[in-house]
């Protein structure tokens, strides 16, 4: 181990820190005791666009209806007009004399006037409503099977619990010893206030910290509906950027290997590598595209409670469905807040019979569209441009006046320095003016406007554009003005975008999946501000939250599997950015960047403010317009920048009493057997769970009876089945190996994870009833558990295996089953090796202890990767070197997992931090960060 070079504050890596504050979430550690426990939450369609009303040319209510629509429109307009007369007479009053009579009367008549005028507002008011939901009835929708069989759908209401907290700073930090020099200075270098475990319990959900950008592991819709109720996060998100998958094939989705990105559609060999990469890249959809339909239906409007008023939420889409996904949008954020089509470049052509599809699309809907956030983006004004076609002449440094030749114009940097190329444009107006028709001299010549026309500016202005050299003589006898390309030397950026293929210079596409940073950066760009709040429902490989942390917006992402979740984590943890200047450091970046006017050598515009040179300005010598280039702030040279502290949180964990378990078995034990209730049933309150929930489990196991092992191994099931008599089985079956063996299951609770308890129960009457195995089946587990399973043959006398259920079985019935949607798999366990450490390191911690202190220092050493083969029995063993990352908390409270050391054995990862950094660490730092030590 080598000894490290002192950083200079120059090279010292830097981080945005945000003022904004979020509510406290509790530690994964606390979830036993965390009893704040909430119902699910419902939420229902718009009824007013149920398909089961029927307006088809055959049916009579059709006709009805508009006439019904056509009498209250006649009705309404009637109500207005009478209104407004009788508001017309209390304005402008009657004539002296009758007011005069008037006032004589009793004055109860100008009350009984007042009510009157009182109820016809009230009845219009009703009339217009009812008249708005007739014409919401008689628009055209979308149907789809399944849609009319419901008008709400249920979320559950769990709470998000912080697994692990990531900072790249911290990692840095330990790199100058390996040691926390100061404890509450690491603590902050995560952004983690360390609170008590009496305070995460009692008080979770009511404390104020400093916010954290945050990766979180679940169900999207279930995470969106927790940050609504539990956090209050309703109206509080300013962009959301949502990815879903395109279809309902695997090839545009899903991917094996990073290195390899031609998949095809259904092909065993590609979906069976690696089972957790299937779970995280998949389309399984049980009714092909009404499912998938329904399936985004439900969580755009998820995303709709979520979203700010000024708010936008970009989907990017397909052509294969982008008609049917904005007809669900139209319904969930209404036809009158659509924002746009956005059509940009995936990729370069290709050759097929028909026209190459090389776009893509995004549906940019608002909350509001009257009020929705917007800045407006531009790209450069060049040369040979789109938009830069009548730029036809050159004023050279010299004076001279010329046509651009072809080939200047394909290639600007042939002019000499100083060139100034512009177009001409006519100093005449249309229509006739007394004012501005007189002869004007230029160049000891008179010019006259032609017929019907008149001069662009005043006189004084003319003779300022002859000054500014601007005005210049054409070959029909007439003044024009010369418009500099550098006048305004940017183009408002249009709807579409075909500078955004990726490769090359533009991104680097390592996943099929994968969209490139420039379009996600437009869209942020376009709809935020700095510090404003990000949300990506499908993390996929991290762009969106990459994205969001180089410009300094807030954000949040979401996966329902740990890959792509890992990848976008090694991708935050070992990114460097440019320093944007901020306004005010202390507020951080929600106190925006600091933007400048700036030029290169030759004179183009390069700062963050570029001019709008117009006529008019000129004429009337007035300071010219400036536009603000929201992509160009001011960057601080030499500085590197690294992602800012992040949490990763899940839904998952909400653990059951062992008391109610006991109760629950004793219970269940009681009953008819057809009619028991396995502990496996429970519910995060300990409360039954309904037979629906095993029964479900048990239905996907026999349509999906293949567990996923290591080096494309499998282990099929058949005669899966109930147990007739049972207390803490879930399911009986045979498991095909060469020789048949019968195999017990047991579910972990869906709302909750696998207890020690459970399994125990479950593996001594495995035992006594003889089976040759127990595979315990959980969306997750809590670490006894996991022990016990591990060591189940020593401590019961059977083996048993944990299998990991995807977390997307929570979709219900929108799972699509088939032996290549890797709904199980069998999850290994790391072998470590803890040891003394050796001299090098003993000597190095004597000239780092300042203190003279005598302190133990110990080793850790990952071996590898033990996953238990249920076909042979026995382990499997992976080294070391060949697992993607691990991790070390050199000081683990039980809790929240501090990453304090990371490692990438099996990527160049820190090699990006390495070249920013240029050598302010010994390279055997880097290669110590890349190993298994």
């Amino acid at each position: 181990m080598s000894r490290i070079k002192a950083v200079t504050p120059a090279k010292q890596p830097v981080e945005y820190r945000h003022s904004e504050k979020a509510l406290a979430r509790p530690d994964v550690g606390t979830q036993a005791q965390f009893r704040d426990r909430k119902p699910p939450a419902t939420y229902r369609y718009d009824s007013s666009l149920s398909p089961v009303l029927d307006w088809d040319s055959q049916n009579p209510a059709r006709e009805q209806g508009e006439a019904l629509i056509a009498a209250l429109q006649q009705h309404v307009a009637t109500l207005r007009k009478t209104i407004t007369d009788i508001e017309d007479s209390q304005v402008e009053g009657a004539a002296p004399k009758a007011l005069a009579s008037k006032r004589a009367k009793s004055s109860s008549s100008a009350q009984v006037r007042g009510d009157a005028l009182s109820q016809l507002s009230s009845s219009l008011a009703d009339a217009e409503e009812t008249l708005k939901k007739l014409k919401a009835l008689s628009k055209p929708f979308l149907a789809w099977s399944g849609k009319a069989e419901r008008l709400s759908f249920d979320v559950p209401t769990l709470p998000l619990f912080v697994h692990e907290r990531l900072s790249t700073k911290a990692i840095l930090e330990t790199l100058k010893g390996h040691r926390r020099e100061k404890q509450l200075d690491m603590f902050d270098l995560f952004a983690d206030a360390e609170r008590p475990i009496h305070e995460q319990v009692l008080k979770a959900y009511q404390y104020q910290d400093d916010w954290v950008n945050r990766m979180i592991l679940g169900d999207s819709m279930v995470v969106m509906n927790s940050l609504v109720h539990y956090e209050g996060m309703r109206g509080a998100v300013q962009m959301i950027y949502l990815d879903p998958p395109y279809g309902v094939k695997f090839g545009s989705n899903f991917q094996p290997f990073v290195r390899k990105r031609d998949v095809g559609h259904n092909d065993d060999e590609d979906m069976t590598r690696e089972p957790e990469m299937v779970q995280a890249y998949r389309d399984t959809w049980e009714l092909g595209l009404h499912s998938y339909l329904t399936y985004l239906r439900d969580r755009l409007l998820l995303s709709r409670e979520l979203l700010a008023p000024t708010g936008s939420i970009f989907v990017q889409i397909s052509d294969e469905n982008l008609h049917h996904v904005r007809e669900v949008m139209d319904e969930v954020f209404g036809a009158e807040n659509s924002c746009g089509i956005v059509v940009f470049q995936k990729t370069g052509g290709a050759a097929p019979k028909l026209l190459s599809p090389i776009a893509d699309y995004l549906l940019w809907y608002s909350k509001d569209k009257e009020n929705v956030k917007y800045n407006q983006l531009f790209r450069p004004r060049e040369l040979g441009q789109p938009g830069t076609e009548l730029y036809s002449f050159v004023e050279l440094p010299t004076g001279e006046v010329r046509r651009l030749t072809p080939e200047e114009v394909v290639k600007p940097s042939l002019l000499p320095v100083g060139s100034r190329p512009f177009q001409t444009v006519s100093l005449q107006s249309p229509g006739a003016s007394e004012s501005d028709t007189e002869p004007f001299e230029f160049g000891r010549k008179k010019y006259f406007v032609n017929p019907n026309r008149h001069w662009a500016t005043h006189h004084l202005g003319r003779t300022r554009l002859v000054e500014a050299n601007r005005i210049i003589e054409s070959g029909d006898e007439s003044l024009r003005y010369k418009m500099y390309l550098s006048d305004y030397p940017v183009i408002p950026l249009t709807n579409i975008w075909d500078d955004t293929q990726q490769g090359g210079f533009n991104d680097l596409k390592v996943y099929v999946v994968q969209t490139g940073t420039k379009v996600i950066q437009r869209c942020m760009l376009m709809t935020t501000e700095p510090g404003d709040l990000i949300l990506d429902p499908t993390c996929g490989s991290g762009t969106t939250a990459y994205v969001a942390e180089q410009w300094g917006r807030r954000w949040i992402t979401i996966d329902t599997s740990r890959v792509p979740l890992a990848l976008a984590r090694q991708r935050l943890l070992t990114a460097t950015f440019p320093w944007h200047e901020l306004k005010d450091d202390a507020v951080g970046p929600s106190g925006g960047f600091m933007y400048e006017r700036r030029q290169n050598l030759r004179g183009d515009e390069v700062g963050g403010i570029v001019p709008h040179v117009t006529l008019g300005s000129i004429a009337n010598n007035e300071p010219p317009a400036e536009e603000v280039l929201v992509d160009r702030p001011e960057e601080t040279k030499g500085v590197t920048r690294i992602t800012g502290p992040f949490a990763f949180e899940a839904t998952i964990p909400n653990v059951i009493d062992p008391a109610d378990l006991n109760a629950n078995v004793g219970a269940a034990s009681q009953g008819n057997a057809s009619e028991s209730r396995t502990s496996a049933g429970l519910q995060a309150d300990g409360s039954a769970e309904p037979a629906g929930f095993i029964d479900r489990m048990l239905e996907i196991l026999r349509k999906s009876p293949v567990i996923r092992l290591d080096g494309n191994r499998t282990v099929t099931f058949r005669n899966l089945r109930r147990p007739a008599k049972t207390l803490s089985l879930s399911a009986e079956g045979v498991v095909v190996n060469g020789q048949d063996k019968p195999v017990a299951f047991v579910f972990g609770p869906e709302n909750g994870a696998v207890v020690e308890k459970l399994v125990f129960e479950a593996a001594k009457e495995a035992f006594a009833k003889s089976y040759a195995h127990l595979y315990v089946i959980g969306f997750a587990i809590q670490p006894n558990a996991r022990s016990l399973i591990e060591n189940c043959e020593k401590v019961v006398g059977i083996t048993a295996t944990y299998v990991q259920a995807t977390p997307d079985l929570l979709m219900g019935d929108l799972l699509k089953n088939m032996r290549s949607s890797q709904i199980f798999s069998v999850c290994g366990m790391p072998e470590i090796a803890l040891r003394k450490a050796t001299a090098p390191v003993l000597e190095q911690a004597k000239q780092q202890n300042s203190k003279g202190t005598k302190e133990t220092w110990f080793e850790v050493e990952l071996l590898g990767l033990d996953v238990f083969d249920p076909v042979t029995m026995e382990v499997d063993h992976r080294k070391g070197k060949d697992v993607p990352a691990w991790f070390l908390d050199t000081d683990y409270n039980g809790l929240s997992f501090h990453v304090t050391q990371a490692f990438f054995p099996a990527t160049q990862a820190w090699d990006n931090l390495k070249r920013a950094l240029k050598g302010e660490y010994d390279d055997q730092v880097w290669a110590h960060l890349a190993g298994t030590v």
